[in-house]
């Protein structure tokens, strides 16, 4: 994690956010805690919806895409259980705010988004606020990180849009003893699963019912 402190308006909400969204609903390492509660939410919301920035809920942001809640953001990064020297791909950069709390817990990360304007204002804010371990890319995330000088396979993959199953790149992208945390199911319905990769198996736990845009591209949904 390369990020400066920050310093804003905005401390009291984020302390709040994390003691009544988090804490008390759950959320139990204090990693992901502290993180959520260093990175600025408000600078990753379009200016006129900065009011909702700590609101337990989503948020949009354009292109039909939305910043998940808080407790969701959270929930999954505990989920993934990231350790300092992990190096994580995320499927949908979206705003940037996940990417950086993962850019906070982790040594390296590399995220792939499908829009490219939402790519760029996300790099622009991750790079404005010092996060310099995170590497953006464009391309169909359900086929993992295009990048070429990507690593071959991961610590954790974190997927930020509804699969109909497990997109078989993305499993083969697993490290052994890896974890990939992904909603599936409908477009209409999905349960958070985690995936690890345990002696060369995936072996796939169920956690809760959940609701994401789709994950759209060849091992997703298709383009709507």
């Amino acid at each position: 994690m390369d990020a400066l402190p920050i310093a804003d308006g905005f401390s009291a909400l984020r302390r709040h956010m994390v003691q009544k969204q988090l804490r008390e609903r759950g959320i139990t390492d204090e990693r992901v805690l502290a993180a959520m509660e260093r990175v600025p939410r408000h600078e990753f919301i379009p200016l006129e919806k900065r009011q909702h920035a700590y609101d337990d809920h989503p948020v949009v942001i354009g292109e039909g895409q939305t910043i998940s809640q808080p407790f969701m953001v959270a929930s999954m990064v505990q989920a993934a259980e990231i350790k300092p020297t992990d190096v994580v791909v995320e499927i949908g950069t979206g705003s940037g705010y996940q990417s950086a709390i993962l850019a906070e817990l982790a040594g390296k990360v590399y995220s792939v988004e499908r829009f490219a304007s939402l790519a760029e204002s996300a790099r622009a804010v991750l790079e404005r606020l010092h996060y310099n371990n995170v590497v953006i890319a464009v391309g169909d995330g359900s086929t993992g990180f295009p990048a070429q000088d990507a690593p071959m396979t991961f610590d954790a993959i974190i997927v930020s849009a509804a699969a109909p199953g497990i997109p078989a790149s993305l499993a083969q992208q697993l490290k052994e003893g890896g974890r990939m945390v992904i909603p599936i199911g409908t477009l209409d319905e999905q349960l958070l699963h985690v995936v690890r990769r345990q002696q060369g198996f995936l072996v796939d736990q169920r956690l809760y019912g959940c609701k994401f845009v789709p994950l759209e591209g060849t091992q997703g949904f298709q383009p709507r």
